[in-house]
């Protein structure tokens, strides 16, 4: 099961992509399993452990992530450890006991630090963002409350909270992106508004040089306009081209990019790979954009660190640019059908993973990387 992030509960769970992709470390001690089948062949057996493990009000983290089977997310700090997070959910409904955990592995692969706890079907599981020295958790409401920072050895540190604007810099990380929009800051670990915001932003990003970009929609007939903006200046507006509305935001690598709607379809992408000197419109370029079926909230666009594009859809067909100029893309093979596909950096990070409740794994289940483009993968073993 994978929580998509902002575009809610797949399946038996709930993260995207965003948004990070042969044993699955994810299935541990399941890694002899088929489709559909436990590791020593009884299905009710597993059903059994699983039951046990979301009805435990103290799990142990390498049973909620053996009955998880693979991970709901990733993320990766700067130094390349990974912080994975899992979660074991109510099969019958949506409704009654679950478990969350998360286990942080070091570059060299090993476990440093884990960590599980009861929670509710209801809830949307633990979520992280890899940062410089660690990771920040995700506020699970909106606001702040509950954003915490962990680092690569999995100690907790208290993340300051406060409601002023601050001007955004390098190294700062979008932490959520509406609702309020809120910025971490690594080096102080604090918490806190985007100063400068326009009024009507509906979207927002902020790249690795602390340029911060918004969609702006504003109430009038006038078109919607992408806005640029660092230290709580303006730099720069580009409006959205006609007859099309701006859609997401994706920016990294001097490549600054929103998806193009019309009706309720994906048409094709506004770009810029110079911070926003010039702009084109891509409606074509080798991605069938009327092939997109699941509408806009499915679609995943995200920048590799070196201004190339990630394009596709959850759970469905992904395109990589062939270059930074993002002209031309081509359809990516997968190892596995990945319910999730995301990227740092230039690694691509898939998650093979149930789409409907099962107590069961799947084909291929756990998380796949690729760090040449797609053209290799492995899946991600565990080393202890």
């Amino acid at each position: 099961m994978a929580w998509l992030g902002k575009s809610g509960w797949l399946g038996k769970s709930g993260k995207r992509t965003v948004g990070l992709t042969a044993a699955a470390s994810a299935a541990l001690a399941l890694t002899a399993c088929g489709p559909g089948g436990s590791g020593d062949g009884d299905s009710g057996d597993r059903e059994a452990k699983y039951r046990r493990v979301i009805e435990d009000p103290h799990p142990r983290p390498a049973d909620v992530i053996e009955a998880a089977g693979a991970p709901t997310d990733v993320a990766r700090a700067n130094d390349g450890s990974l912080l994975l997070t899992y979660l074991a959910s109510n099969v019958e409904d949506d409704e009654g006991p679950a478990a969350t955990a998360w286990r942080i592995v070091g570059p060299d692969g090993h476990t440093v630090a884990e960590h599980a706890e009861h929670a509710d079907a209801e809830d949307a599981p633990p979520a992280f963002k890899g940062v410089r020295g660690g990771f920040v958790r995700v506020p699970p409401g909106e606001g702040a409350e509950g954003a915490y920072a962990l680092d690569v050895r999995g100690k907790r540190h208290k993340a300051v909270i406060t409601e002023t604007p601050s001007p955004t810099r390098p190294g700062d990380v979008l932490l959520a992106e509406l609702e309020p929009t809120l910025i971490y800051r690594p080096a102080t670990r604090t918490v806190a508004p985007p100063a400068g915001a326009p009024d009507y932003a509906i979207r927002f990003a902020v790249d690795e040089r602390g340029t911060a970009w918004s969609l702006d929609q504003p109430l009038t007939e006038a078109p919607n306009r992408v806005v640029w903006q660092r230290d709580g200046h303006t730099l720069g507006s580009r409006a959205v081209p006609k007859p099309y509305a701006g859609g997401i935001l994706a920016t990294r690598g001097g490549t600054a990019a929103l998806s193009l709607i019309r009706g309720e379809r994906v048409r094709g992408l506004l770009l810029t790979t110079d911070g926003g000197e010039h702009w084109r419109t891509v409606l074509a370029g080798g991605i069938p954009w009327r092939e997109l079926k699941r509408g806009p909230e499915s679609l995943v666009l995200e920048s590799l660190a070196d201004g190339r594009l990630l394009v596709g859809e959850e759970g469905g067909r992904y395109w990589l640019a062939d270059d930074r100029a993002n002209s031309a893309f081509h359809e990516l093979k997968t190892p596995a059908a990945f319910t999730s596909l995301t990227v740092d950096g230039t690694t691509l990070y898939g998650i093979a993973d149930a789409t409907t409740a099962t107590y069961d794994l799947v084909k291929d289940e756990g998380l796949w990387i690729s760090r040449d483009g797609g053209r290799q993968w492995h899946r991600h073993e565990q080393r202890g």
